[in-house]
């Protein structure tokens, strides 16, 4: 079983250490940080993390403007841990970017129960921790650069169809009801289901020779969407 790949964006060198210690005797694969912009050149070079701890008093970037970013590029699950213990905060955080928030000082083990536990709720993706995720013969993703490459011909994406693309893709197989789907994406906003239905049109007419037969992205009538990944072709098979 593959690590699960945690991106700490911790300023705090002391902090930092412990919980990368910590967590990596538990079998993650820590990254640390000591800011924004480093957090997303690490993303762009080395692929999307399982999951991401952010700091909010950053040295250049304000947590919640890297949490924007990373969550530009896909549905990355964000854990605050920060000293800022501001209901205001803590509210606005959670209803737009986290799944959960931690304020120091905490026990590393309740970290790292909330780690398992936010885990537990996503599906894993291993292959998206790749920096370009290769779906099939004719399909690549970028998320980072938020595009699709189609059969060698690069094309890009909006942060919300990278968003969901990201979803159907952990799901693949699965059929992701619309309402776990518009959650996902737009969390702190009342969004319907006749505007999923709009950028799943988008993105499928990007990712699909005829979008009115579509191959990868099925849907379930009345329920919701799911992502079909064609099996590679070997040699034997051709």
């Amino acid at each position: 079983m593959k690590k699960s790949k945690v991106l700490l964006i911790e300023d705090d060198s002391s902090i930092s250490k412990l919980v990368t210690d910590y967590l990596t005797k538990y079998g993650y694969e820590v990254t640390p940080v000591t800011d924004g912009p480093d957090a997303l050149q690490h993303i762009k070079e080395h692929g999307l993390p399982h999951i991401a701890l952010v700091d909010l008093a950053l040295p250049t970037m304000h947590g919640f403007e890297v949490s924007s970013k990373i969550k530009s590029m896909a549905d990355v699950p964000i854990i605050f841990v920060t000293s800022t213990s501001d209901t205001d905060t803590i509210v606005q955080g959670l209803r737009k970017y986290a799944e959960d928030f931690i304020v120091k000082p905490f026990e590393l083990r309740e970290l790292e129960a909330r780690i398992q536990v936010v885990l537990a709720r996503m599906p894993s993706l291993d292959y998206a921790s790749e920096p370009v995720v290769q779906v099939d013969e004719n399909l690549q993703v970028d998320f980072a650069h938020n595009r699709i490459i189609v059969n060698n011909k690069p094309i890009g994406l909006t942060p919300t169809e990278s968003i969901l693309l990201h979803v159907l893709l952990r799901n693949a197989g699965r059929v992701v009801e619309n309402r776990m789907l518009i959650a996902r994406v737009w969390p702190s906003e009342e969004v319907g289901e006749d505007t999923l239905r709009v950028h799943m049109h988008r993105l499928r007419r990007k990712l699909e020779s005829d979008s009115h037969h579509p191959h990868y992205i099925r849907t379930e009538r009345g329920v919701g969407y799911m992502f079909t990944i064609r099996p590679v072709e070997s040699d034997e098979d051709k």
